[in-house]
């Protein structure tokens, strides 16, 4: 996952429980990737296509399971997203399945799919991380960042983004389950005070 944006700290509350089970029993599969290569290597944002899957991560709300992809998978990933009932993720539309379209012959867009990054900038308008709101709605964060995953890849550590990106999958489930059975999730604001955003996440509204 591309994360531009790391704004702002957490607080020291312990955050509520959030359910792991969706309210309805349709199969959402919660989805991040890692990449090969990072924007510079490939001439910059316009050339996402070109950065290549490193590895990918779903979680599968049905099978209560990750499963896990790495670049020979690639194809397997895209047609396991292509069952699914609703895709979640996080700026999962913008990058995500830009890196994985050269992989698969079918369109990703057209997968029904849910992207939290762009339902927040649409009510706040401006991004927040996904690290962000983990800190302020879930009292958690981020295990690494971008670009520790493309230095582990070159170093050969691929257990290790495996690992980073399950947590990030986990984390994007957990802020989603969060705020489907909250009704908002927590940011923190530029003058540092704290606040909810009511969200409208019921999956049924979603399928």
């Amino acid at each position: 996952m591309s994360e531009q944006l790391d704004l702002f700290a957490g607080s020291e509350k312990i955050a509520p429980k959030t359910p792991q089970r969706m309210s309805s029993g349709v199969r959402a599969l919660f989805f991040d990737l890692e990449t090969q290569k990072s924007a510079h290597e490939v001439g910059g944002w316009e050339n996402i296509h070109l950065m290549k899957l490193a590895v990918g991560v779903v979680w599968d709300s049905l099978e209560q399971q990750f499963f896990n992809y790495l670049e020979k998978d690639a194809s397997q990933l895209a047609e396991k997203l292509r069952s699914a009932d609703l895709v979640v993720g996080f700026n999962v539309i913008g990058f995500d399945y830009t890196v994985l379209q050269p992989y698969s012959d079918f369109d990703l867009q057209k997968i029904r799919t849910f992207d939290m990054l762009i339902d927040i900038k649409k009510k706040l308008g401006y991004r927040l991380s996904l690290d962000h709101l983990a800190q302020n709605t879930l009292k958690t964060q981020k295990s690494a960042d971008g670009l520790v995953s493309l230095q582990w890849y070159r170093e050969g550590k691929i257990d290790k983004i495996v690992e980073y990106c399950q947590k990030d999958v986990e984390i994007t489930r957990d802020l989603f389950l969060y705020g489907e059975s909250n009704g908002h999730v927590v940011y923190q604001t530029r003058s540092g005070t704290t606040q909810n955003v009511e969200v409208d996440w019921k999956t049924a509204n979603l399928v």
